[in-house]
């Protein structure tokens, strides 16, 4: 018998629950989160909306790829991202260095609901824009979990959907498929213009359980003999050790000389393959994603299939631990902004260093066959290598044609070829920072993105450099950093790693310079900088410490990438500090840091009058030097 009967509201009567905003982010993969943490870090109130139930997008444990960024696995020199993207991939560290997907999502999870002024919507579909063509008035969100639907209107809106929904449903002008070379004088790209773009791919997962393992192929699965698989290696791979590295090398293909005693492991697990791959030469892969989907998971069982049943492939005692369901996608739409990025900005021969850049780049032009994995006998990849890092301006982040529109993320304003090098997923996420810092800070202002940059570039520039992130070229030239021009003295220091260096403007080390100060050892007094300045109101300062920029730490299925890493936090940042405020010779501010895992430490004072500051170094996280890349006082 029914105790009560609670009533809802029926669709038709709730129209959706009317919110206003700052800064609204479509999408949650990296570029979104970073986009809608930095915009709420820099004062708007913002809304982050997520359609899954969980964050992170292609490196989430619904798809699993491994976050690749400009150091192009650690080939490139003082490249890895930081900013936001640092400051998650180190706390991810220090909770999950056995490289759990689960716990992966539950940090970034954390992350968003950790910051103040941010309201996430998770499970929240956006299914209506309303715009004139000229500005976005509001969006229509469904949140699929609670039967409600959201009205959200905003000053500024950023999409970083991938797909580019936001700005194709408000009327942004976009591209989808490949110029032909003449449109941008490129080198890299087809004759006449096609609708052709990169794939989608579904990971797996098997592991070797030290037992033969049977594996019977599902009905529906397709079947594939070795006529699809050349240039597909799917074999039994080993790590060895080379002169000057680790290499992963295939030993039936490849033998080399000595090779069991240079053999570190062979490995124990298979992490799936980039090269399943499909869609690139589908009529539609947005529209038809869902057979695409099946067409994948049809293709992924075959494959493993064929690993299993169809030759010695080293996969007897292999057992499948993980299939994805869920596709990730490399390229679809790209909306048109104010500035449109290509092979030529990329180029080491014609590139150059723009004075409106926000962000970087560094991974190659990596055009994947369209056809995939049905492109039988053909490479599955072109990658155009190139020497350094390349700028990406801020007009890539703003659309030319919807006023208040903003992106991050895949769908910037690229050429095909320079998408390529974008679209991976820590460049994504120094797009977003950038994206959501410029709309906080055009929104506080009363501008669009565009009035804004045209007028505020460098205090954007700043602004990004305070909250660490690198752009190419571009100093410190904070008027409020009392550091810069302070007096600078070290307890010991070693030779051309002088106290100076932490002022010098720049938070990594450089190609043609080093910008670090490093101590000749640690004293069991512990070491110290100190900073003399003229007398004045202090209340904050900022240490940026080294987790060594030639390394990655990110989460993978990959057992290279994996075993590449070190274990734990980072040896080289500092782990124990104290900072002390003096004035006249008086202490009068004091606060100790113990613990330390990130490379960005904001410490917060008690507003004093001081004349000179001074950091002691307790301990780092291994490191027997002490290491520092720069020092900011306000």
């Amino acid at each position: 018998m029914l105790k009560y009967v609670r009533e809802t509201p029926k669709p038709s009567e709730n129209p959706g629950i009317k919110k206003h905003y700052d800064v609204v982010v479509i999408g949650g993969g990296l570029s979104g989160m970073c986009a809608a943490v930095s915009a709420a870090r820099n004062g708007a109130k913002t809304c982050l909306v997520q359609d899954r139930s969980v964050y992170g997008g292609n490196c989430s444990s619904e798809v699993r790829m491994h976050i690749m960024g400009a150091s192009c696995h650690w080939a490139k020199k003082n490249a890895s991202e930081t900013g936001l993207m640092m400051e998650l991939l180190l706390e991810n560290k220090l909770v999950n260095d056995t490289f759990n997907y689960s716990v992966w999502d539950g940090v970034m999870w954390g992350f968003i609901q950790a910051q103040e002024g941010l309201d996430n919507y998770m499970n929240t579909t956006m299914e209506t824009v309303f715009s004139d063509g000229k500005n976005i008035k509001a969006v229509q969100c469904y949140q699929m979990s609670t039967e409600k639907r959201f009205i959200f209107d905003g000053d500024i809106y950023i999409d970083c959907t991938g797909h580019g929904t936001l700005g194709y449903f408000a009327g942004a002008e976009y591209a989808i498929g490949t110029e032909a070379k003449s449109i941008f004088d490129e080198k890299i790209g087809p004759d006449e213009n096609n609708g052709e773009t990169m794939g989608d791919s579904i990971m797996f997962f098997a592991q070797d359980v030290g037992y033969p393992v049977e594996f019977k192929k599902p009905a529906w699965a397709h079947t594939f003999d070795d006529s699809f698989f050349e240039h597909r290696y799917h074999g039994e791979v080993c790590t060895y050790h080379t002169p000057d590295s680790v290499v992963v090398f295939n030993p039936k293909e490849n033998p080399i000389e000595d090779a069991e005693d240079k053999l570190i492991e062979k490995y124990d697990n298979c992490s799936g393959y980039w090269w399943i791959e499909l869609g690139g030469d589908w009529k539609d892969i947005i529209g038809e994603a869902e057979d695409l989907r099946w067409e994948l998971l049809k293709v992924v069982y075959g494959i493993w299939d064929h690993i299993k049943n169809g030759g010695d492939h080293g996969a007897e005692n292999y057992d499948i631990v993980w299939f994805g369901t869920v596709a990730g996608v490399r390229e679809s739409r790209r909306l048109i902004g104010d500035y449109i990025l290509k092979e030529t900005d990329i180029s080491p021969e014609t590139r150059t260093v723009p004075d409106d850049a926000v962000a970087y780049g560094g991974w190659p032009m990596d055009e994947h066959n369209p056809g995939g994995f049905y492109a039988k006998g053909e490479i599955p990849s072109m990658v155009y290598n190139f020497e350094g890092l390349y700028s990406i301006p801020y007009g890539c982040y703003c659309s030319k044609n919807i006023d208040n529109l903003m992106m991050a993320g895949r769908d910037i304003s690229c050429s095909k070829a320079a998408m390529s090098s974008t679209r991976v997923m820590a460049t994504c996420a120094i797009g977003g920072q950038a994206a959501g810092t410029a709309a906080a800070m055009a929104s506080k202002v009363g501008l669009n993105p565009t009035e804004f940059g045209k007028k505020y570039i460098q205090d954007l520039r700043q602004q990004l450099l305070k909250d660490d992130c690198y752009i190419i070229g571009c100093q410190n030239k904070d008027p409020d950093d009392i550091a810069r021009t302070a007096k600078v003295t070290a307890s010991s220091e070693k030779s051309g790693f002088e106290a100076k260096r932490v002022i010098s403007g720049v938070s990594r080390n450089t190609d043609n310079e080093t910008h670090e100060w490093i101590s000749d050892g640690i004293s069991e007094s512990g070491e110290k900088l100190t900073f003399e300045f003229d007398k004045t109101t202090i209340k904050q300062v900022r240490l940026t410490f080294d987790p060594n920029l030639d390394k990655e730490y990110c989460i993978s299925l990959s057992t290279f990438v994996r075993e590449a890493q070190d274990p734990g936090v980072p040896v080289e940042l500092v782990k124990d500090y104290t900072v002390k405020a003096y004035n006249n010779g008086a202490e009068v501010a004091s606060i100790d840091v113990t613990d330390n895992y990130q490379r960005l430490n904001i410490v917060d004072l008690p507003d004093v009058e001081a004349d000179k500051v001074e950091i002691k170094f307790n301990a780092t996280n291994g490191d027997e030097n002490v290491k520092v890349f720069e020092v900011r006082i306000y």
